[in-house]
């Protein structure tokens, strides 16, 4: 049992370096989805997504009452149903880049594989198969396995929030606007770093 909690704070972890690198520099820096008409739906549904991910693991990865089992196992199931209609839109949503390019195809296929592996692999510690069904197993001493994963997931939360929010603030055309003063900013900044080491300045 204890392997399982060491694989699912593992998978977490890779999880969360894939989203943020797709997440944050892919989908919000390189490619500014939440600006272009056909990938506004698709930002939308990274949108929920955002939100959801922080949600569960909060219910499922740190709660250990039944009643956040149940609604963070219900939270799962809604992130499935938002991952499908995300994945079924993608093809329209990247027709201004000649369409998702394979690369990235892997990198949402490990992320999402990721993310499901560390759910499922936590779901298996929590559910037990009787005679009679199945049935929420009983937390008492806790493991070493289950303080490092609950150890990741506390300290995840805030920049999971953090993405939720960016990507919440991106829907409404204020925070669009902040964004482009902002990155435009950081751009000037990065120029005009480049060319003093250069010695072009």
């Amino acid at each position: 049992m204890e392997i399982i909690y060491y694989l699912s704070s593992l998978f977490l972890i890779l999880f969360m370096v894939l989203a943020t690198y797709d997440g944050l520099y892919l989908h919000l820096w390189k490619y500014e989805l939440f600006k272009k008409k056909e990938s506004v739906f698709e930002h939308k549904t990274h949108t929920i997504r955002a939100i959801l991910f922080p949600l569960i693991v909060w219910l499922l990865f740190i709660n250990k009452d039944d009643f956040s089992f149940y609604i963070g196992l219900s939270l799962v199931l809604i992130d499935l149903v938002v991952l499908a209609i995300d994945a079924y839109s993608e093809k329209d949503s990247r027709q201004f880049m000649g369409g998702l390019p394979k690369w990235e195809y892997i990198i949402h296929l490990f992320s999402n594989g990721f993310h499901f592996a560390a759910t499922g692999l936590l779901l298996a510690t929590r559910v037990n198969i009787t005679g009679n069904g199945l049935s929420l197993s009983i937390i008492d001493n806790i493991s070493k396995g289950q303080e490092l994963l609950n150890f990741i997931s506390v300290n995840i939360i805030p920049g999971a929030i953090l993405m939720a929010l960016l990507h919440l603030f991106l829907i409404f055309p204020k925070g669009i606007k902040l964004w482009n003063k902002l990155k435009s900013l950081i751009t000037t900044k990065r120029i005009k770093a480049g060319n003093r080491v250069d010695g072009s300045n």
